[in-house]
């Protein structure tokens, strides 16, 4: 998805932003996530992103190993800022928005803060490869993954654009698959925080044999 903004490195980013906490969710850097907005505090957000001009929404999924407010879950550590690219209205007081990844963030604390939506001082230092496009293409198993991707739809009766997927560059397809796959939270946040695109794509391969294997001896699907 091309951006009106190039990203170049962290500096080029905003050090608070913030963060829209949503449970399965996964934003690669150069992924597109479709998202559909209704509740206030979180329509308040996008036009506060839209009025300070940075378009920027950190994705971030609660921690579920730790108790908090309903209201206020506890956070992981790592999520994944994005750039409104494209926002429609629907007429009915809802935004329809969709949101490029940028880089991976790490937080390093909450900010108390008058808004209703949440807020959040963060790094991308660690991530700084996340600004090189494709970066690590060629260290990936592009084979054992499409293995992989056939028994899997294979196994759930599913179909697939195999000519898409064939043109597919090796990033565009790691990523997209990692935020296609129908895993639980605390997959999507290993795959969210693997440390390159080969790492990303073994770990997609072993989720989704250690799921097969499930799935051929309990007899039915175990996926989330």
């Amino acid at each position: 998805m091309p951006m009106n903004a190039e990203y170049r490195g962290p500096i080029d980013l905003p050090g608070i932003i913030p963060v829209f906490p949503l449970p399965g969710a996964l934003l690669l850097p150069r992924g597109q996530m479709p998202l559909n907005i209704f509740e206030p505090r979180y329509l308040a957000m996008i036009d506060d992103s839209l009025r300070d001009g940075h378009r920027m929404i950190g994705m971030i999924q609660p921690d579920p190993v730790h108790s908090g407010p309903a209201n206020k879950p506890p956070l992981y550590k790592i999520g994944c800022v994005g750039r409104i690219t494209q926002l429609a209205e629907s007429g009915d007081g809802r935004y329809m928005l969709e949101l490029t990844g940028v880089s991976r963030f790490r937080i390093e604390d909450e900010l108390k803060v008058a808004t209703s939506y949440r807020q959040c001082r963060v790094t991308y230092a660690p991530f700084a490869d996340d600004f090189i496009p494709r970066k690590g293409e060629n260290e990936v198993d592009r084979k054992s993954l499409l293995r992989a991707l056939k028994d899997f739809m294979k196994a759930n009766d599913l179909k697939a654009d195999w000519d898409d997927i064939d043109k597919a560059p090796n990033e565009a397809l790691v990523n997209a698959l990692s935020m296609m796959s129908p895993y639980g939270p605390a997959e999507k946040q290993a795959l969210l925080e693997a440390p390159d695109l080969k790492t990303r794509a073994e770990l997609l391969v072993a989720i989704t044999e250690i799921e097969l294997a499930k799935k051929n001896i309990e007899g039915e699907p175990q996926l989330q």
